[in-house]
């Protein structure tokens, strides 16, 4: 059975190169799991600010959905690996399942389980170390629309499940990392 690890927090608080740093003190074998879509030219600015910063060794798979049927599919498995970050594999099944600009909170909340569920065998079938990396956005207001509502919602589920699960929870400040300690029922 694998090793789980999570780590959350805020926007730019470090959560990214503290898991980098993590996986690099573990192994040279990694295998890195990017979420993250290309949709505008500063998204793709990011996206390449943040592989010029992951060694060169490592392997790299974009997977904005469907993880774990891509990750069986390439056949990539390393001792060391990354998933950054749930906050758009959320997003991007949230985007990708809005009917006419509404979204269809039963379909999305299916998604996301199966998601999770099928994520969380993988990792049990594996003996690798995961790393998984998500915002934690509940800490302001409430938002003023439905769709960001239910977005907020989602990844809180989707974080609470995953740090459930997890061996080692961090929350990240000012690139601090902040162990959590875990209860498990």
């Amino acid at each position: 059975m694998g090793k789980l690890i999570f780590i959350t927090g805020g926007a730019r608080s470090g959560k990214s190169t503290f898991a980098q740093q993590l996986a690099q003190r573990i192994s040279t074998r990694v295998v890195f799991i990017a979420t993250a879509e290309a949709l505008d030219d500063e998204m793709a600015e990011r996206i390449r600010n943040h592989q010029n910063a992951r060694p060169s060794s490592w392997i790299t798979i974009e997977a904005p959905m469907n993880i774990s049927e891509k990750l069986i599919q390439k056949r990539a498995f390393g001792d060391v690996v990354i998933i950054d970050c749930l906050t758009l594999l959320v997003s991007n099944i949230l985007l990708q399942s809005m009917n006419e600009n509404q979204p269809n909170e039963t379909k999305i909340k299916e998604l996301i389980r199966k998601e999770y569920l099928n994520l969380m065998k993988l990792i049990n079938k594996s003996s690798s170390l995961w790393i998984i990396v998500s915002n934690e956005v509940g800490l302001g207001i409430v938002p003023g629309d439905l769709t960001s509502r239910l977005y907020r919602d989602l990844l809180g589920r989707m974080n609470q499940w995953v740090a459930e699960k997890a061996d080692e929870v961090y929350f990240m400040i000012a690139g601090i990392p902040v162990p959590i300690q875990q209860f498990r029922s």
